[in-house]
């Protein structure tokens, strides 16, 4: 289906199909061709006061229309340039609203009880990569909560130049961290922290040629990207439940029985509440399976006792970085692939959020973010820190946009970095519950990332090409782990990141088909043209 809300693609790229009508503040509202229900109740509920009370009375309020399909908060249409009749601003986008300080709290812990886990079993896998004793550990996980929370605040709020004004969370771990531990086991962890500044520094240095870059990732190439991205998110929150095949303990039933649970939870919550229950059906899951974890005596509760109150992490805990260009390269060239997804995630937190941005300069806001908070983490002895996929899911299934709620957790992030007994307990909620919770937010970006191919003009057949191509290709390292295990460590490396070769894949042979392609034939009609005269 077209998209209203889709940015007029480059040269060579076919336009979106259908006009879109718009609101005199600018936002977008369905083209009457999309859904003629829609429309229908549309007008006459414009028209109608009787009408009006009617649709109230026989659609569900949490089903109401509403631009870009995501839901907005208490069922409430979105208020920009209209008064929102809650209080809010006139003219304000639900994005930029301030809510009751006690919901915003609220809705934030969600945000961190989702995302928690991952800082945690980042750190839990570096300590046992690198041996590191319990408390430098201890040390380094209370620097990720922080550094956690003040990228969130930098990308949420958007200071000077820093952050995109979006609901977004940071967070360390992913395939940077794969990264950071190889090259510490390579040549130590003072050049792998030495690595993760330079990368930090290199993003700075690069990022004005890539700007100039984004007119080359149409909504084709970035739902190709998301779609990869979801799928490989899918699998990690799969692994949480059922643990790396050919380990102990892989697919236990009472981690499976968890993980199903908790997903199952989650669906009652979400079927039977409505309002702000419903908003908060994601962690009421959380909480409902991380209860029954207990009920069946699958919880080990002795990390939550005894240790200091207040933890404070330390700068440079390995030392002083030292600066290796060549230990650092593989860093660098992944933060390329990196400020693509970056790219994606900007894209379809707005199309999440239903806000209308500048790629060329919201972009790189999310990527200088990305950039600082890295550079600050590297000190504190931390791998490059990311943007977060589950906090996109999280917004497009509670309808929650305020961008207040990502920078309240982002506050919430840094007082658990300080308070070692929180941390501690947070760290007890099994890995099996989270990874329930973690693979429904993340199939939300997955089907994110097929709502915008749905907009890029599939039913040409050189777009279903592309797309279907740059999926082969991304997807592979992800179905078929160790596909690339013959081939050099630093080539294996960038070929093992789906999203960075399937994003690749999709850019260049966007180019070859709706740039270059058709400017060659164009000057070859020219030339017969000229020839036959």
């Amino acid at each position: 289906m077209s998209s209203p809300r889709q940015s007029r693609p480059p040269a060579g790229q076919p336009p979106a199909s259908g006009p879109a009508a718009t609101h005199p503040a600018g936002e977008p509202t369905a083209h009457p061709s999309e859904n003629s229900d829609t429309t229908k109740i549309s007008a006459t509920s414009e028209t109608s006061d009787t009408a009006n009370s009617q649709l109230t009375q026989t659609v569900d309020p949490d089903e109401r229309p509403h631009p870009e399909g995501a839901r907005p908060e208490s069922a409430r249409p979105d208020t920009t340039g209209s008064s929102a009749g809650n209080g809010a601003p006139l003219g304000v986008h639900p994005v930029d609203e301030s809510r009751p300080l006690g919901r915003i709290l609220l809705f934030g812990i969600q945000h961190v009880l989702v995302m928690a886990a991952t800082p945690i079993s980042a750190i839990f896998l570096m300590s046992a990569t690198l041996g590191l004793s319990a408390g430098l550990t201890v040390d380094l996980l209370s620097a990720a909560f922080v550094l956690s929370g003040v990228g969130s605040l930098i990308q949420s709020l958007g200071p000077w130049k820093f952050g995109p004004r979006l609901p977004f969370v940071m967070l360390p771990g992913g395939a940077p961290l794969i990264l950071f531990l190889a090259i510490a086991e390579q040549h130590g962890v003072r050049i792998a922290t030495g690595a993760v500044v330079l990368t930090a520094v290199f993003s700075f240095v690069v990022l004005p040629v890539f700007s100039r870059l984004l007119a080359y990732f149409p909504a084709l190439v970035i739902g190709t990207m998301i779609v990869i991205v979801g799928v490989n998110l899918v699998k990690v929150g799969a692994v949480l439940v059922t643990g790396q095949p050919g380990s102990p303990g892989f697919a236990n039933p009472t981690n499976l029985g968890l993980g199903m649970a908790t997903i199952g939870f989650t669906v009652v919550f979400y079927l039977l509440f409505t309002g702000i229950l419903r908003q908060l059906a994601v962690m009421l899951g959380l909480f409902a399976g991380t209860a029954l974890a207990a009920a069946v005596g699958a919880i080990d509760g002795a990390g939550a006792t005894g240790g200091a109150l207040v933890n404070l992490p330390h700068l440079m805990p390995f030392g002083s970085p030292e600066f290796n260009l060549v230990a650092a390269l593989p860093l660098m060239l992944y933060s390329l692939a990196s400020m693509a997804e970056a790219t994606g995630q900007t894209v379809i937190n707005a199309e999440a959020v239903g806000k209308k941005i500048d790629k060329r300069t919201d972009v790189p806001k999310t990527v200088r973010g990305d950039a600082l908070t890295s550079l600050l983490g590297g000190f504190f002895g931390l791998p490059l820190m990311v943007t977060s996929g589950e906090n996109i899911g999280i917004v497009r299934v509670t309808g929650v946009r305020s961008r207040f709620v990502t920078a309240a957790a982002g506050v919430v992030l840094i007082i658990i970095g300080f308070l070692a007994p929180v941390t501690r307990a947070i760290s007890v909620i099994p890995t099996a519950v989270v990874g329930g919770t973690a693979m429904v937010v993340f199939a939300v970006i997955t089907v994110l990332g097929i709502q915008m191919l749905g907009r890029s003009d599939l039913d040409k057949h050189t777009s279903t090409f592309i797309c279907a191509v740059a999926l082969a290709l991304g997807l592979l390292p992800i179905l078929v782990p160790g596909v690339y295990g013959a081939f050099p460590p630093n080539v294996r490396i960038l070929l093992e990141s789906g999203v960075a070769v399937g994003t690749f894949t999709a850019a260049v042979l966007n180019i070859l088909f709706h740039h270059v392609r058709p400017g060659v034939a164009a000057r070859l009609t020219t030339a017969r043209a000229e020839g036959d005269r």
